[in-house]
């Protein structure tokens, strides 16, 4: 049997989804003995862990041929070029091509071959639609609908790995979602960099809400739709509508919020201030009583005081939030929050775990109130699932892994459910 071929995923869930479309093109390319490393730009470290599994990978399969992709080498090609583990580095755009994947071809170990082929992805025009038959997680499909941002927070390198804002069409959207639910897939995830600002850029300007219509309307199979996150300021009338409608579309809601104080807000860049994000998860609630909340804060932003990080920790109960995502704050280079003053590096570290036991007794006070409940649970394998609310449940019985199912929530534990199916 050949060796095999291995992708290591880091960061977003659209990395994921681009892992699987790389999977795909590689087996058809009839690759082998290869490792794909899907790399992450968002903090510093995310490119060390990269460059660990690297030269981790080169230990253990010293013959393999180790190609580097994703936003941290689309960022900086030529820091992973000049590790003599690498063979091959592939930019964004170009991991996601047939032909980067085809044998023979000069990247792939032809003498004087091109090591980095990287373009400018600030190039890119559109995003195009890439049919992924299978997830290795057989129950859960991602579904990417947008790439790149047009934004600029102080503190993010992300637009300068993905690009500008470009949307998948709706059409190619659904035609995607209808054939992954024909193949079984029973939860849809849409996915993308910043999928609010869905539509902006096609004819007509449809939005996320209007795309979400769409397919609870023509794809009536898909029994799950789930949000990857949103950003608040973005979020359209017809989208709080379908919030509020739908039932298939789930009541659990990441959101991009990265701080609780005003002023960091404002020096981050970003289009909202902490009265918006409470009256906005107070908005979802009304029409949606059992939303649940998860979102992404940064701890230590540059100028952050004990006072301004005091805000964000109140932010987490004013807008009772369940899923705490930290980064503790690393200055990204080229970004202008690298040249604010810096927060001490201790005191980013006892921050980010502060935060991290909030978000540990916020999760921990939510499973508590799940026992006694009854929820519907999409079986990722046998003993194992998640809830409408992403809740994790061990299922004290074994049930087919794929299945949506009833389940009586027996116990929590402080970051798990136990369960038992009654249909």
């Amino acid at each position: 049997m050949a060796p095999r071929t291995d992708i290591i995923t880091f960061g977003c869930r659209l990395n994921t989804y681009e892992s699987e479309v790389m999977r795909a093109h590689a087996d058809a390319a009839g690759l082998d003995n290869t490792i794909i490393i899907n790399t992450c730009a968002v903090t510093a470290e995310a490119q060390r862990q990269a460059r660990q599994a690297i030269r981790r990978a080169r230990r253990e399969r010293p013959d393999a041929r180790i190609v580097v992709t994703g936003c941290a080498a689309q960022i900086d090609p030529d820091s992973f070029a000049a590790m003599g583990e690498v063979d091959l580095v592939l930019g964004n755009e170009e991991k996601l091509k047939a032909e980067s994947w085809q044998q023979p071809q000069p990247a792939f170990g032809i003498e004087n071959s091109e090591k980095v082929i990287v373009n400018d992805i600030m190039s890119v025009r559109q995003t195009a639609s890439h049919l992924v038959d299978g997830f290795t997680e057989r129950t859960r499909a991602f579904v990417q609908i947008q790439n790149g941002c047009d934004h600029r927070c102080t503190f993010c390198i992300i637009p300068y790995g993905r690009g500008n804002s470009r949307s998948v069409p709706a059409g190619e959207v659904v035609a995607q979602i209808k054939r992954l639910a024909e193949s079984g897939y029973r939860e849809i995830v849409l996915t993308g960099v910043d999928i609010t600002s869905y539509g902006a850029d096609l004819p007509g300007k449809p939005t996320l809400g209007n795309l979400v219509r769409r397919i609870c309307k023509l794809v009536p199979e898909v029994e799950r739709l789930r949000l990857s996150s949103i950003d608040s300021v973005e979020a359209d009338e017809t989208l709080m509508q379908a919030i509020a409608e739908e039932e298939r579309l789930l009541p659990h809601f990441h959101l991009s919020l990265q701080s609780g104080d005003n002023m960091i807000l404002k020096r981050m860049k970003r289009r909202h201030l902490r009265d918006h994000s409470i009256a906005f998860c107070e908005d979802i609630r009304r029409l949606r009583p059992d939303a649940v909340f998860g979102a992404d804060i940064i701890a230590g932003f540059p100028t952050e005081t004990d006072e301004m990080f005091e805000n964000s920790c109140r932010l987490v109960d004013e807008c009772d939030l369940t899923y705490l995502h930290v980064f503790p704050y690393s200055p990204r280079p080229g970004t202008p929050a690298a040249r604010m003053p810096q927060v001490k590096g201790t005191v980013i570290k006892e921050r980010a775990a502060r935060l991290r036991e909030i978000g540990s007794r916020k999760l921990a006070e939510f499973l508590g109130r799940q026992v006694g409940q009854q929820r519907r649970v999409l079986a990722e394998k046998e003993t194992m699932g998640r809830t409408e609310h992403f809740a994790p449940v061990e299922l004290v019985e074994p049930v087919e892994a794929g299945r949506i199912v009833t389940v009586e929530i027996i116990a929590a534990r402080a970051d798990m459910l136990t369960g038992r199916a009654i249909g």
